[in-house]
C-alpha cells in the first residue's frame, strides 16, 4: 500500500483514480488545484503525486517546481491530454518520474505508479547498519560484525561525502545494490535523486537512449525529443548496475560524461553539461573484460580509483546467524506471522552451507522456510527443504502428498500429446499454482504475494493475467 496524491481539476478523473487505486490497496487523496495539492504534501508527504498539467491556476510544470523545492525525491508522474515536445521535456527536465498521455490503459498507469513507489522508496528507504534483533523496521539493512563487514563500513563513511565515482565489486546477491544506496543516504547529495539503472535489464539498443536521451529522428520512431537518465538526475545520483557488461559502444559515452562532465543526447549536436555523481556496480572480472576486449581500459581506470569490495558470504560465516535472525524477524513482520526462531542446530546447518549465492540466497531460503512453518523453531530440515526448492516444501503438507505424482503424471501427458510447445505448457501450470498459493496464502494480497514470490508487484500483476487469475473475495 503506497499513499498516493492526484492532483488533477477534473473530479470525475478523480473519483476514478481514487476508485481504482484503493481497489489496488493504496491510500488516495484527492486535490483540485496545484495550489490545494502543494498545501496537501506540506502537510502529508505522499509516496507519488500523479498531476494534470493544464489546471486552473497554477498548473502542473509551475506545481511540479515547487515540488521538487519540498522534496526533490518525490516521485511525480505528470499527466495531459494536449502533448507537446517542449511540455514532456521541460516536465522531464524538472524531474517528473514519467509523463504520460491521457487516455491510458490501466495496465500502463498501474504498472508505472508501482515503479515510482518503488523508486522513491529506494531513495527514501534507510539502509541500517548492523539492526539489533527485532528493530529493523521495515529498514533493509548491511548486517555483519565480521571484520571484513567493519572494513566495508568504514570504506562507506569515507567514500560517501567526497562526491568521487565509486565501484562496488562482489559476487552475486553479496548486497552491492544496498551498498551504492548507503554511499548515496550518506552522501551530500541524500535530498536530491537517486536513480537505478541496470545495464543489463535494458536491451542494448535502447540502454544509450535510456541513459542520455535522443532529439527527435535520431532513430525510427524517435518521434520527439527525451530527456535521459542522467540528465534527469541532475544534482542527484545515478546507480549504474551491472557495468561489467554495458555495451563497448555506450562506454565510450560513459568515459566523456566521467571526465567532462558533459553529454549528447543520441541524434543530437548540442553538449550538455551534468551534475551528477556515478555509483558503479559489477560481479564480472573487469580484468579479463579488459583483455578480452569486452571492456575499454581507460574506462576501466576511472572506474577504480575508489573501489569497495564486498566479501562473499562463505568468508563471513560468522556474520551467518545474526543476518538468518534479520531475514526472519523481517519476513514474519511482511507476512503478519509471529517469528517462530531458529533452532540451534538450524543455525549450525546453515554455518556450514557454501552459499554460492550469498546473501541473497540465505534470505530466500528463510523466507521459503517461514512460508511452510507451523510455529515452531526453524530445523536444519525446514532450510534443507528451503534450499531445495518451494517443490520439495509443498510435497511435505497436509494434503498434498499426491502433488508430485500429479506434476509427473501432466508433463507426460503433455509430452505424450505432441504439444509443440510442451515446455511452456508445464511451465505455465506450475506457474499458475505457484502464483495462485500465493495469492491464497496472502489473503488476496498482491504486493505481499509479490514480495513472498520475490517479484516485481507489476510482473505479478502480468503473470496473474497470463494464467487468467483474479483476485475478488476468493482467487480462482
Amino acid at each position: 500500500m503506497a499513499k498516493i496524491l492526484i492532483v488533477d481539476d477534473d473530479h470525475q478523473l478523480r473519483q476514478s483514480f481514487q476508485r481504482l487505486l484503493a481497489v489496488e490497496g493504496h491510500d488516495v487523496r484527492g486535490a483540485s488545484s496545484g495550489e490545494q495539492g502543494l498545501r496537501m504534501v506540506r502537510e502529508e508527504l505522499p509516496e507519488c503525486v500523479i498531476m494534470d498539467v493544464r489546471m486552473p491556476g497554477m498548473n502542473g510544470l509551475d506545481a511540479l517546481k515547487a515540488l521538487r523545492e519540498i522534496d526533490a525525491r518525490l516521485p511525480v508522474i505528470i499527466m495531459t491530454a494536449y502533448a507537446t515536445t517542449e511540455t514532456a521535456i521541460e516536465a522531464t527536465k524538472f524531474g517528473a518520474f514519467d509523463y504520460i498521455l491521457k487516455p491510458f490503459d490501466i495496465p500502463d498507469i498501474l504498472a508505472l505508479i508501482d515503479k515510482a513507489v518503488e523508486a522513491g522508496r529506494r531513495m527514501r528507504g534507510r539502509v541500517a547498519m548492523t539492526p539489533e534483533p527485532g528493530d529493523g523496521g521495515d529498514a533493509e539493512a548491511l548486517v555483519g560484525t565480521s571484520r571484513a563487514m567493519h572494513e566495508v563500513y568504514k570504506a562507506i563513511g569515507r567514500a560517501a561525502p567526497t562526491d568521487a565515482l565509486v565501484l562496488v565489486r562482489g559476487e552475486s546477491g553479496t548486497g552491492k545494490e544496498l551498498v551504492a544506496r548507503a554511499i548515496y543516504q550518506h552522501s551530500l547529495r541524500a535530498e536530491r535523486p537517486y536513480l537505478v539503472i541496470n545495464c543489463v535489464a535494458i536491451p542494448d539498443t535502447l540502454l544509450e537512449s535510456e541513459l542520455f536521451g535522443y532529439e527527435k529522428g535520431a532513430f525510427t520512431g524517435a518521434t520527439h525529443r527525451r530527456v535521459g537518465k542522467i540528465e534527469q538526475a541532475s544534482g542527484g545520483t545515478v546507480f549504474l548496475d551491472e557495468i561489467g557488461d554495458m555495451p563497448l559502444g555506450i562506454q565510450a559515452k560513459l568515459l566523456r560524461l566521467l571526465q567532462e562532465r558533459q553529454i549528447e543526447r543520441l541524434g543530437g549536436r548540442e553538449t550538455i553539461p551534468v551534475d551528477v555523481r556515478i555509483i558503479a556496480a559489477t560481479n564480472t572480472d573487469l580484468e579479463a573484460a579488459v583483455a578480452d576486449g569486452r571492456f575499454r581500459e581507460d574506462l576501466y581506470y576511472r572506474l577504480k580509483v575508489v573501489t569497495l569490495w564486498l566479501p562473499p558470504l562463505r568468508e563471513r560465516r560468522e556474520d551467518i546467524p545474526p543476518l538468518a535472525r534479520f531475514f526472519l524477524s523481517r519476513f514474519a513482520r511482511e507476512m503478519d506471522t509471529p517469528d517462530p526462531g531458529i533452532s540451534t542446530e538450524a543455525l549450525a546447518y546453515m554455518e556450514a552451507h557454501p552459499w554460492p549465492g550469498n546473501v541473497r540466497e540465505l534470505g530466500n531460503a528463510i523466507q521459503k522456510a517461514l512460508v511452510f512453518n507451523r510455529g515452531a523453531p526453524l530445523l536444519p530440515e525446514d532450510i534443507r527443504q528451503a534450499l531445495e526448492g518451494v517443490r520439495g516444501s509443498t510435497s511435505t503438507r497436509e494434503g498434498d502428498e499426491g502433488a508430485g505424482d500429479d506434476l509427473l503424471q501432466l508433463v507426460r501427458r503433455t509430452l505424450s500429446g505432441g504439444d509443440d510447445n510442451a515446455f511452456e505448457t508445464i511451465m505455465d501450470h506450475v506457474g499458475r499454482i505457484v502464483v495462485r498459493e500465493a495469492l491464497q496464502y496472502t489473503g488476496g494480497n498482491r504486493t505481499r504475494a509479490a514480495r513472498l514470490l520475490g517479484m516485481s508487484r507489476p510482473t505479478l500483476l502480468a503473470r496473474m493475467e497470463r494464467y487468467g487469475l483474479k483476485v475478488e473475495q476468493q482467487v480462482s
